[in-house]
């Protein structure tokens, strides 16, 4: 894994669908979680909560989409809230990158926090110049 001994980590909506979808892949996010989840070292962003939500609710149902959220919440993650200096540096990201605005915000939280971004989606692939990319085995 790219960073150094105590790497910061910006899980994308895509690593958190690996890891609850059980998609290859899903052992390096547990590792991630496990390791360094409870130091206060994996993040997610505002945005990816609800994507997990509403792709789980597409998927599966509300009530699964409910209870997969509320295991979500369980997880060690710090999720990082908007506010305008995110919203800055988003908002660059956007105009530089041909990225969804989800993905500038997720984007954004990893190059805020210094962080190794995991993911699974090469939309993210630009990037590897401006942050540590850390991409799972793509679908």
């Amino acid at each position: 894994m790219p960073g150094g001994a105590n790497p910061l980590y910006v899980l994308d909506t895509s690593a958190l669908l690996c890891l609850i979808e059980a998609e290859e892949g899903m052992a390096d996010v547990e590792k991630i979680i496990r390791h360094h989840g409870p130091g206060g070292r994996v993040s997610v962003s505002f945005i990816s909560m609800m994507e997990f939500f509403y792709i789980n609710h597409i998927e599966r149902g509300e009530s699964v989409a409910r209870q997969r959220f509320t295991l979500l919440k369980e997880l060690p993650l710090v999720v990082v809230e908007s506010d305008e200096e995110l919203c800055l540096i988003a908002g660059h990201i956007k105009a530089s990158h041909r990225l969804s605005v989800a993905d500038a915000w997720v984007a954004a939280t990893a190059h805020r926090l210094g962080a190794i971004l995991v993911h699974k989606d090469p939309e993210f692939e630009p990037l590897a110049g401006d942050l540590l990319l850390h991409p799972l085995p793509y679908k």
